[in-house]
């Protein structure tokens, strides 16, 4: 593996004037209306400027990335050789998972949009722990407040050893998008095609989700991404928390549409 350089991800927020910034109460009328709490951050790049909901909960709280780090694993598989590109097969190894869309081969790309723990459990051993810790390191995921000390390739992103801020995650995936990650073009180009969700002549939605279950039940989730309308990217990072996995599941999507449409998108009109 090549010697890397560091290069620690810029926080969005504080990367941005005082003077751009607006805390909208609004938004959390939205999160009551699904039964949720959480916060959530919207960047204009092109304006440079930022939207935010519970603020402080947004730039200082740290959270498990739950499955949202499988955008990193997957920069990392195609940038080390582990995954050669979107259109690697995975076989089936025969053993049911808890959702059925997995039990069966599966290309790369589908297995990071249908979010397969098992494809993304064997990514990570295939990396190996002390690789992804280089990785980790010198990108600086997930370490504002101190670096990330993994235990197991294929647990770290439910297992507390890494935690991460919804700052973090909007400047992760602004950089990803501009081709500012310490990775070879062609693999951020890759990846950021695989995390296209939605496209129609309004908008184009690309997304990664996470949701997180805690001992005591109680779930969280996220999305984090990017729409982009007449061109324009706008980045956002969402994260939720709710009384079970069935109800984060059940209403992420809707939460993050009505954000949006709240704030003028999914139209065509921005």
């Amino acid at each position: 593996m090549k010697k890397l350089i560091p290069l620690f991800i810029v926080f969005a927020f504080a990367a941005c004037s005082p003077n751009n910034v607006k805390e909208d109460p609004s938004i959390g009328a939205i999160f009551t209306k699904h039964g949720l709490t959480g916060n959530f951050g919207l960047f204009d790049n092109g304006q440079g400027n930022f939207i935010l909901y519970n603020k402080s909960d947004f730039k200082d709280s740290t959270y498990v990335p739950a499955s949202t780090f499988k955008v990193f694993l997957s920069l990392v598989a195609v940038e080390t050789g582990r995954v050669s590109d979107e259109k690697t097969v995975f076989p089936y190894n025969g053993v049911p998972s808890s959702q059925d869309v997995w039990n069966k081969d599966m290309r790369f790309d589908e297995a990071l949009k249908t979010s397969s723990e098992p494809v993304f459990r064997e990514v990570a051993t295939m990396i190996g722990l002390d690789t992804l810790q280089r990785w980790i390191d010198s990108v600086g995921y997930g370490q504002r407040y101190g670096k990330s000390k993994i235990k197991s390739a294929p647990d770290c992103w439910h297992d507390g050893s890494i935690r991460v801020t919804s700052d973090e995650q909007l400047g992760f995936v602004k950089m990803l998008y501009f081709d500012q990650l310490l990775f070879q073009k062609r693999t951020q180009r890759m990846v950021r095609t695989m995390l296209l969700q939605e496209s129609n002549t309004a908008y184009q939605l690309s997304y990664k989700t996470g949701l997180h279950i805690e001992p005591d039940g109680k779930a969280s989730g996220w999305f984090i991404g990017w729409i982009e309308e007449n061109r324009h990217p706008y980045f956002f990072a969402l994260h939720m928390k709710g009384q079970s996995a069935d109800q984060i599941m059940n209403a992420r999507l809707d939460l993050l549409k009505d954000i949006l449409r709240q704030q003028g998108f999914l139209e065509g009109k921005r």
